[in-house]
């Protein structure tokens, strides 16, 4: 029998885990300068902090 997925968040802390969903995992491709290969770059930021972070070169 399999598990059944578990779609909600449990922790005792119901606010950080309201919190927690403000925050994306963004990916950018950026050119490397030395062998014209794509990297990718990528972390973790809030979500009114996304636009500012695809604008960095």
């Amino acid at each position: 029998m399999a598990k059944a997925a578990k779609t909600a968040i449990k922790t005792k802390d119901q606010k950080a885990a309201a919190e927690a969903k403000n925050w994306s995992k963004v990916v950018k491709a950026v050119r490397s300068p030395k062998t014209g290969a794509y990297m990718f770059k990528e972390a973790i930021v809030h979500k009114d902090k996304v636009k500012e972070f695809l604008a960095q070169k």
